[in-house]
């Protein structure tokens, strides 16, 4: 097996374009990719501060390592989710990222900074774990963002991710989510730029460019994430992609080019909810108090215990 490019060695064969490469040249691919990406949907400029969204895993140090080495000024956040030892493990591995390369790594707690956790605040407002998540990621990633005179914030979203969360919402023609499923949404309303420079690589790819680059990250799957249906579309699009190898890449950059504009127009796009700051946060809300504090609330809310009469009591009124 030769290299597609030097005709050396080659160490991963990448079956959507039909080629082999050695560790240089897939290394050379994996950054070309991203920043074809970068140029063809606008995502930056050369001068943007970028903030990267880290979680210790393969797909967020690895954008935050090519963004570096395309000449982006790019630092990293971290949000811990109070996810038993998973959350202090992927804590550690972006750390160990950040101080071997001398990089900025911002960290926040949801514990410690906010008074619950991810499981605790998903029982309080009814929400599943992934949901929580969510919310809480998008809320203190913006704010962070701002907080900091970031111009974007990018996150290690691959293609597998996008395609699997498009399979979901055309099965379901979630068309308020078709209309937003872009690799980037500009900044407004107060919200930074958001961007997903790794749409054009996979999670193969984003592994392999790690154990190229000697990047140490987290393997295990974040244990919230059990029964998560975007998983089994993923096997499912991982099972066409052997049988008909650039599956996946026809069917996300397709729908991007010949289908999203369709559904621009879809759920409130003409009517936008208008928004004001929070009233505890200042954060952008279409209501008094925005999501996550009313999530914080929720999750954080003294809970009554009732406390029934002592023994002797209790004997007391039975004579």
């Amino acid at each position: 097996m030769k290299c597609q490019v030097c005709r050396g060695p080659a160490i991963i064969d990448v079956r959507r374009h039909n080629a082999n490469f050695c560790p240089e040249h897939f290394l050379r691919l994996c950054r070309d990719q991203t920043a074809k990406s970068i140029k063809q949907f606008e995502m930056l400029e050369p001068s943007d501060r970028v903030l990267v969204a880290v979680s210790g895993g393969k797909d967020s140090l690895a954008v935050w390592d090519i963004l570096l080495a395309l000449g982006y000024e790019a630092d990293g956040y971290y949000l811990g989710l109070g996810i038993e030892d998973y959350s202090d493990t992927s804590l550690d591995h972006a750390r160990r990222f950040a101080e071997g390369r001398g990089l900025t790594l911002h960290t926040e707690d949801l514990l410690r900074h906010h008074g619950f956790d991810v499981l605790h605040g998903s029982r309080a407002a009814k929400r599943v774990p992934c949901s929580a998540c969510g919310l809480s990621k998008r809320h203190l990633f913006d704010e962070a963002a701002r907080n900091g005179g970031y111009d974007a914030v990018a996150t290690g979203h691959n293609l597998d991710d996008e395609a699997a969360v498009l399979m979901g919402n055309v099965l379901h023609w979630q068309t308020d989510y078709l209309g937003r499923q872009l690799p980037v949404l500009a900044a407004g309303n107060g919200f930074p730029k958001k961007v997903k420079p790794l749409v054009r690589l996979t999670e193969r790819d984003t592994a392999a460019y790690c154990l190229i680059r000697g990047i140490d990250y987290l393997v295990d799957e974040c244990p919230m994430s059990v029964g998560n249906k975007h998983l089994s579309y993923k096997s499912a699009l991982n099972d066409i992609e052997n049988d008909s190898p650039g599956a996946k890449h026809a069917f996300y950059f397709k729908f991007l080019a010949q289908a999203a504009g369709r559904f621009s127009d879809h759920g409130d796009h003409e009517n936008p909810p208008v928004l004001s700051p929070c009233e505890r946060c200042g954060a952008p809300s279409s209501n008094q108090i925005c999501a996550f504090c009313a999530l914080t609330e929720r999750a954080t809310a003294a809970v009554p215990i009732e406390i029934g009469p002592t023994r002797s009591r209790r004997r007391r009124v039975q004579r």
